[in-house]
């Protein structure tokens, strides 16, 4: 099942972030925010969990790509998957649900930014109708010490 993300359930989105935070390839951040600054970040709008059997096993959420008013329909998505629930379409569910509710918001584009090892991720975006536009060449070094590269991702309405 698929609902709008509360504020209660943060526990298990930050649980499922820090999974994501510990694979080394779906964020380069080493640490998860505060709810506050999580909050701050993402739009109210378009943040949904995927529940399966009253446990949230997964998320998106959508970010402003720029503070500048001509910006306001780009956003930037986010979706994680519990390690145990992955490659089950929740990911995909989740998505689709996003690319359902984005233009309704107001939003004519969505981006996503990948670690390029992240062959999984890129290939969900793909067949939920992205487009590669890019990437970015040793943009950041992983928690690994390692330059990653990043892919960029763009679906348009």
């Amino acid at each position: 099942m698929i609902r709008e993300m509360q504020a209660d359930d943060w526990s298990r989105v930050a649980e499922i972030y820090n999974q994501g935070i510990e694979s080394g390839i779906s964020t380069f951040n080493t640490k998860c925010p505060d709810y506050e600054s999580w909050d701050a970040g993402h739009t109210k709008n378009c943040r949904f969990v995927y529940e399966e059997g009253g446990k949230v096993v997964g998320w998106i959420a959508v970010s402003p790509t720029s503070s500048r008013c001509v910006y306001k329909g780009c956003v930037e998505a986010s979706v994680y998957v519990d390690a145990d629930y992955q490659q089950k379409g929740i990911g995909e569910k989740l998505m689709r649900k996003l690319i359902e509710e984005a233009p309704k918001a107001g939003y004519w584009s969505i981006y996503s930014v990948i670690i390029s090892l992240n062959v999984a991720s890129i290939a969900l975006h793909k067949k939920c109708g992205f487009r590669e536009i890019g990437y970015r060449e040793r943009v950041a070094i992983d928690r690994f010490g390692k330059w990653q590269n990043t892919t960029l991702m763009e679906l348009r309405f």
